[in-house]
């Protein structure tokens, strides 16, 4: 390969920042993985519970076909999912009132205890970190952080869109 395949577009973010993002992700799984684990909870219970919190809050009704495709599981593996979380006491399901035949999936008040003692230390070291900076810092991270999540996902639909890249496939 020639040196240039390894030059960066000209628009490319500073390195260092992206390091700095991928390092907060990859500790952001780490937690999350360690929290599960001293809970025998599975990363996807966790991300489940998380799916279900937001759309509760948008005052959304969650389904199984709903958890099934935001976290891209099989029907299958969504039904052992929801077994897991219905069986430790974190959702139930319940019959849609108006529509008898769908399930919605509610957490319960042991979710939302559990969910806070889990991720309470994580969220103590995260204000006391916040507390350093003034509201505008504040403001501006939060935009930014917002636009870098947007970029992901913008990014992920991209690579979904285009399909894995076959090895040795040439690109013009």
């Amino acid at each position: 390969m020639t040196e240039e395949a390894f030059k960066r577009p000209p628009d490319s973010a500073p390195q260092s920042l992206v390091r700095l993002l991928q390092d907060f992700t990859l500790e952001a799984n780490r937690y999350v993985d360690s929290a599960g684990a001293q809970n025998d909870m599975h990363r996807t219970d966790l991300n489940a519970l998380a799916v279900i919190m937001r759309h509760t809050a948008k005052g959304l009704i969650v389904t199984p076909g709903v958890l099934r495709k935001e976290l891209h599981l099989s029907s299958p593996a969504t039904t052992a999912l929801i077994d897991r979380l219905d069986n430790s006491g974190h959702v139930v399901r319940e019959r849609h009132a108006s529509d008898r035949r769908q399930v919605q999936l509610r957490m319960t008040p042991k979710a939302f205890q559990d969910g806070s003692a889990m991720f309470m230390p994580l969220s103590r070291h995260m204000g006391a970190a916040m507390a350093a900076y003034s509201a505008e810092e504040l403001d501006l991270v939060t935009r930014f952080m917002t636009a870098m999540v947007e970029a992901t996902i913008a990014a992920r639909q991209e690579a979904s869109d285009a399909g894995p890249a076959s090895p040795g496939a040439s690109v013009t």
